[in-house]
């Protein structure tokens, strides 16, 4: 079984090694860990993984690396272990924003790279999940990578040049359910409703209303119409709504979001 490295162990990693551990029914002993908290490296260590004591050492004991920072760290990281990388390595970023070529360009090293964008409900092995390998992987970690996501939830492959706007789609967005389903509870709480109530009920609507989205055969303008009775309650919901400018706002928010992406990459 190939080693698989993580640099970094926050929740995203903590996620896919979670998913790991389970499709491998329990083993842990393929996974190797570096964090700069002592915490974080207690708490890989008490998952079964193998913890070193840098990043390099991760790199040298593992055929794919999992690059888990911030965007912001990647020139310093990746600065820190070019010498030791070399084409037999593959490496996956899971930060937004940062392209393929850069992180080879950073490591001076035309090594396989997968460009990934997850999403935290990974946690709960419900993930989604947008992957671009560069060309010059192999068949053996390509299918490695997928399958470390896969196992956590939905996987798409999506082409580079669409990276940046997919994190907007997958990656930023449960941040704009969240909100939309906070604005739903307060409003209920301000009623009077039970706040935990209100939220079983929002949640139930979500679940329902990605089911009917996926399964139905309808699309997202077919089912609109069929919740909204000509002058009924749904109507005058949606036509307040529009006033507001619901929908371009949403478009103007996901714009925004590759924007940041696309700066966060320079």
């Amino acid at each position: 079984m190939k080693k698989i490295g993580f640099i970094g162990a926050g929740n995203m990693a903590t996620a896919i090694i979670k998913g790991l551990i389970s499709q491998y029914g329990g083993k842990s002993d393929f996974i190797n860990v570096f964090d700069l908290s002592a915490q974080k490296c207690d708490i890989m260590k008490d998952m079964g993984a193998n913890v070193f004591k840098s990043c390099a050492e991760v790199i040298e004991n593992s055929s794919i690396i999992v690059l888990a920072v911030k965007p912001q760290n990647y020139a310093e990281v990746l600065g820190s272990v070019k010498d030791v990388i070399n084409i037999d390595k593959t490496i996956v970023s899971i930060a937004a924003g940062i392209s393929i070529s850069y992180v080879q360009n950073m490591l001076g090293c035309n090594c396989p790279v997968v460009r990934v964008m997850p999403n935290t409900p990974l946690l709960l092995k419900k993930g989604a999940s947008a992957l671009c390998p560069s060309e010059n992987i192999s068949d053996e970690d390509r299918d490695i990578v997928y399958n470390m996501f896969a196992g956590s939830g939905v996987c798409e492959y999506i082409t580079e040049e669409h990276m940046n706007e997919i994190i907007a789609v997958n990656g930023s967005s449960p941040a704009y359910i969240y909100l939309f389903a906070k604005a739903m509870a307060d409003y209920a709480e301000n009623c009077g409703i039970d706040y935990k109530q209100a939220m079983n009920l929002i949640c139930a609507v979500f679940e329902g209303s990605a089911a009917m989205l996926r399964d139905s055969g309808d699309s997202a303008d077919v089912l609109i119409e069929k919740v909204s009775s000509k002058g009924g309650t749904t109507i005058a919901a949606l036509e307040r709504l529009k006033e507001h400018g619901f929908y371009e706002a949403i478009l103007d928010a996901m714009d925004a979001c590759t924007k940041r992406a696309e700066e966060l990459g320079k």
